[in-house]
């Protein structure tokens, strides 16, 4: 240890150059953790996200239902539905039997009339709940198939061996047939895969397994790694743990802004990959909806990011910290069940109303209520160690650096 000489007059300062370079590389490696352990989140949350929206075959129905519902949606859909009929069915030889024989020969040019007015209708019958509840029912069992595809599992009348996973909207083709009153005759000689969609083929089905298998597995453990290692990062600060609980908190927050930015980005690239420029408003739109759950976890995760930050500020040394803190201790210490209740009361109030994804579900609900509980539990010693019973002024207490 090395003593400074005082200069005279001035108080003796103490320094040990050893301590310091421990408590430096402390600090480093508690930065290092909190920074692994927050890209590590953004993969976690991506998981999760595949796994709660892109393999629960309720996740995908309610999104297939807000689809059909979008008005931009049911136009892309319906100039599809219109093409598939008048690919496959000759509509002019249907309107030809029913014209008289005065008339037929203009079945040919009638027909290539109505096909913008046939899409207009078509797109008025998209709103009608059968009509609907057809498309529902379609996306649900591709999606089932998709899944037992991706699982290695048979059923719905599908082999894992061949691979083809589509999504068949020939009933819906039929349908509209009728509602535009073309012959049954001319519908019954419909390709049967009319309407049909291919959603992954054979040679993607490898690939797509192991990948499935690995969100399935790493949805969870990921998860619980980054609570472990901000864990860790806390435990490590020791005598310093306001600090580096703000900066976990900062760092949700850059997650969870990040995770907003990586669907704006994605989507924007997965739109002009994969839609025509006709079909950009209803893509667009298809995107935002199949990744509203990713949204949602993103803002939850501000959300824990800035209770965290607030919750350190709180405990901080700053003036208005502390007086409100000394507000706050009579309560703490002398009736810690009506502060209880009250924080109780506001973690009902978040649960019921849900806001967010994991608001929703069960694990999302037990992490907030255990960061509430912390909290609770860390402020109220806090205040049983600053204000003496009864006093609002301070006690005497080391406050730590802010």
């Amino acid at each position: 240890m090395t003593v400074t000489q005082p200069a005279p007059g001035a108080a003796s300062v103490e320094t040990d150059p050893e301590a310091g370079r421990m408590r430096g590389r402390r600090r480093a490696l508690v930065w290092t953790v909190i920074v692994v352990s927050s890209v590590i989140a953004l993969g976690s949350i991506l998981t999760t996200w595949v796994h709660r929206q892109m393999l629960d075959n309720q996740a995908w129905k309610d999104a297939s239902a807000r689809l059909i519902e979008n008005p931009e949606v049911q136009s892309a859909l319906s100039v599809f539905l219109v093409n598939e009929l008048y690919d496959n069915v000759d509509v002019a030889s249907g309107l030809e039997q029913r014209l008289p024989a005065n008339l037929k020969p203009l079945a040919s040019p009638v027909a290539a009339a109505l096909r913008d007015p046939a899409t207009k209708s078509v797109k008025r019958l998209l709103e009608a709940q059968r009509v609907q509840q057809l498309w529902i029912n379609a996306n649900g069992l591709a999606h089932q198939k998709l899944v037992n595809v991706l699982e290695d599992k048979t059923g719905h009348g599908i082999s894992t061996g061949n691979g083809v996973v589509t999504l068949d909207l020939s009933e819906l083709v039929t349908e509209i047939g009728t509602d535009l009153g073309v012959p049954a005759s001319a519908l019954a000689k419909i390709p049967p895969d009319t309407g049909v969609i291919t959603v992954m083929r054979s040679d993607q089905l490898s690939a797509a397994q192991t990948a499935v298998q690995g969100v399935r597995v790493l949805s969870t453990a990921l998860l619980v790694l980054v609570l472990a290692l901000y864990a860790l990062a806390i435990y490590l600060a020791r005598g310093e743990r306001r600090q580096p609980l703000r900066n976990i908190g900062f760092a949700f927050v850059l997650v969870g802004l990040t995770v907003l930015v990586v669907r704006r980005v994605a989507g924007n690239v997965a739109i002009d990959a994969l839609t025509a420029p006709q079909g950009e408003a209803a893509g667009r739109r298809a995107w935002l909806i199949g990744s509203e759950i990713l949204s949602q976890i993103g803002w939850a995760t501000i959300l824990y990011g800035a209770i965290a930050v607030a919750g350190a500020v709180f405990a901080g040394p700053t003036k208005t910290a502390t007086s409100l803190r000394a507000r706050v201790a009579p309560v703490l210490n002398e009736r810690p069940g009506i502060a209880w209740a009250a924080v109780g009361a506001v973690f009902l109030l978040l649960v019921l109303w849900g806001g967010t994804h994991a608001l929703r579900t069960w694990w999302g609900i037990v992490l907030l209520g255990a960061l509430l509980a912390i909290g609770v539990v860390a402020l109220r010693h806090q205040t049983l160690r600053e204000f003496r019973s009864g006093e609002a002024d301070p006690a005497p207490a080391e406050l730590a650096p802010a």
